[in-house]
């Protein structure tokens, strides 16, 4: 899980301030645009949101999906895309194609590309699955995988250069190669997937995948990523 990524490609400035805006035109009939020069600052937006729209549960969450941002998600696991897209959680993907990319595996197969550059796989220790049955991934089973995983990547470099289509070929190589992709979420629907996927039988690097979120929500929004962490994260409270 050392190599897994997530950096900000772009995000909505002054986000607690647009909420703020959006808020207000609920309830004022001044066109609000023009008092924006008047607007509280930035961190008493903050306050105010988190008063008025988040304390007490009141459920009135639309003034939070005016601001956006967009992560650069890399080197999970192609399980971990399956999972972040199921569900409807109002984002927007752009994926990673290895009908297009492929060529990773054949630089493995020839010796020019660390295996676990291009497969991920867990690693050693104690796990459970979802019946609560605990395991011990040992150490020898890891090594057996990795050199399972090798030997995909040499049939995948067999059978393009046989000519077999890159869509066809990938159908040998494991389930879970790293795939990078792109993520945009409005500020309600970050929250909504942050309480799908932080819950405590979500998939261990789903879970990890929000931790790295958490750190640019907090820098982006942090009074209402304050309140998110005290009242919501973790409980699987779910769809604001």
């Amino acid at each position: 899980m050392d190599k897994f990524r997530v950096e900000v490609i772009a995000q909505t400035p002054n986000p607690q301030q647009v909420v703020y805006a959006a808020m207000h035109q609920d309830y004022t009939d001044a066109f609000v645009y023009d008092e924006r020069d008047s607007f509280p600052s930035e961190s008493n937006c903050g306050e105010i949101i988190v008063k008025r729209l988040l304390a007490g549960e009141r459920g009135h969450y639309g003034p939070l999906e005016h601001p956006q941002i967009v992560f650069n998600c890399g080197y999970f696991p192609h399980s971990v895309m399956q999972q972040a897209r199921t569900h409807r959680v109002g984002v927007s993907f752009d994926v990673q194609s290895f009908r297009y990319t492929g060529n990773q595996f054949i630089l493995v197969a020839e010796g020019r590309k660390n295996v676990e550059d291009v497969v991920y796989l867990r690693p050693v220790g104690y796990y459970s699955d979802r019946q609560g049955k605990k395991y011990y991934y040992s150490p020898e089973q890891r090594q057996e995988d990795l050199e399972w995983c090798l030997e995909a990547t040499k049939r995948y470099k067999a059978d393009f250069e046989r000519g077999m289509s890159e869509e066809h070929a990938r159908g040998k190589v494991p389930f879970d190669y790293r795939q990078h992709f792109i993520i945009s979420l409005n500020l309600r629907s970050l929250m909504h997937f942050l309480d799908l996927r932080h819950k405590k039988d979500a998939q261990l690097e789903i879970q990890k995948l929000c931790d790295l979120m958490l750190p640019h929500f907090e820098a982006w929004t942090p009074a209402i990523a304050q309140w998110y962490k005290t009242n919501r994260l973790g409980k699987a409270r779910l769809a604001p």
